[in-house]
Order: C-alpha cells, then sequence, then structure tokens
C-alpha cells in the first residue's frame, strides 16, 4: 500500500482532493493545501497543456486512485456499464457509488475508503443483519448497514459516534446517528457521483 507521502503525490499529481488521508485532508495539513501544484522538480514551473488524451487519462486515473480500484477492477467497471442499455454514466456511478466500502465511507463509519474497506474485510460490517466481508458488495436500495457491536470494541463505536456526529450524508441514504444504522433509500443518480473527476472524460478514454 503507499505510504502517506505517496498519497499524497497522488492528490497533488491530480490537482484534486482524493481523499486517501481521511480526517488529514480536511485540514491545512493536506499536501494539495500546503504545496498546490504537481510533484516534482518542475511542479510550480510547468505550464503543459494536457492533450484531450492526456485529459482522459487523468480522469481515469483520479477515478481509479479515489475509489481505490486497480485498473484491471476499474475498467470492468467501465465496460460492465457501456453493454448496459442505459446512461452509461449514470450506470458507471452507479456501480462505483454502490460499492459497500464506498457506502461505509458516504455514511462517516470510515474517515476514508481504505479504512471504510478494513472495517468491511475485519468483519465489522453487517448488511441487513448478515456478515458481508466483501468491499466491493454491490449495495441495493432498502438495504440497511450497520455495525457489528458484538465484534467491535468500545473504543471503535464510541470513536465511530464521535465521528458521525456532524457528518453530512449524501440524499440517496440516511444516517440514524444515535442507532447506528445506515439505509439506503434509493442507488445514486449521475449528479451524486464524485465531482472531483469528469465521468465523460473516463468514458471517452475507454472508447477509444
Amino acid at each position: 500500500m503507499p505510504g502517506l507521502n505517496d498519497k499524497c503525490t497522488l492528490c497533488r499529481r491530480e490537482g484534486e482532493k482524493l481523499y486517501l488521508k481521511g480526517e488529514r485532508c480536511f485540514t491545512t495539513k493536506c499536501a494539495v493545501v500546503k504545496r498546490n501544484y504537481a510533484p516534482g522538480v518542475h511542479g510550480q514551473t510547468s505550464k503543459t497543456k494536457l492533450t484531450d488524451y492526456g485529459k482522459q487519462l487523468r480522469d481515469k486515473q483520479a477515478a481509479k486512485r479515489l475509489y481505490g480500484l486497480r485498473e484491471k477492477q476499474f475498467s470492468n467497471y467501465v465496460f460492465k456499464a457501456m453493454k448496459k442499455k442505459e446512461n452509461t454514466k449514470e450506470v458507471l456511478v452507479r456501480l462505483l457509488e454502490s460499492r459497500l466500502d464506498n457506502v461505509i465511507f458516504r455514511l462517516g463509519y470510515a474517515p476514508s475508503r481504505a479504512a471504510a474497506r478494513q472495517l468491511v474485510g475485519h468483519g465489522f460490517i453487517f448488511v441487513n443483519g448478515k456478515k458481508v466481508d466483501v468491499a466491493s458488495y454491490q449495495i441495493r436500495a432498502k438495504d440497511i448497514i450497520t455495525i457489528n457491536t458484538v465484534k467491535a470494541n468500545k473504543k471503535l463505536v464510541n470513536e465511530l459516534k464521535e465521528r458521525i456526529k456532524t457528518k453530512e450524508v449524501p440524499t440517496w441514504i440516511f444516517l440514524n446517528k444515535d442507532k447506528l444504522e445506515g439505509k439506503v433509500i434509493e442507488l445514486p443518480k449521475l449528479d451524486e457521483g464524485e465531482k472531483t473527476f469528469s465521468i465523460q472524460s473516463v468514458i471517452e478514454f475507454y472508447s477509444r
């Protein structure tokens, strides 16, 4: 896994916060805030204009890194979306946002998607009352996501409760902060995905 500096370099390379370091990304310690220019010796002076391909590549890399996916995983989602008769952009956003690790992150149960994957992998997450330990599990409308409070120690539960006190969740999910219970009201729509990259640019990259 990339170290702290490696993850911060990825954000600086994309020129956007990818929220790879969780809570650190919301502070003044964030590398994008402190050094808002590309990494490398020419980062501050480089004025290279990206080609269309270069822009598509950057958006693809940003999307892949933001959701914490390997190239094969990410491209599979894109090609799956392309095969559907529905709007490709809408389907791709739905597939990415409906991943269990992403929903855990969106609910505020974890400070980053990487941390969310750890929660899932360690068996701390229940979906409709049953343990699910696969981060890529696709959440459906009406699903209820809870914390396995039997396995989770008191310290973890208290930290989680503190974290979600001021958490604002997307409109497509509901969070009961007292019960530590999240419910998927409906599947996410196109305009409810991440805004740090162009979904159209991503699709164009794989359509070449």
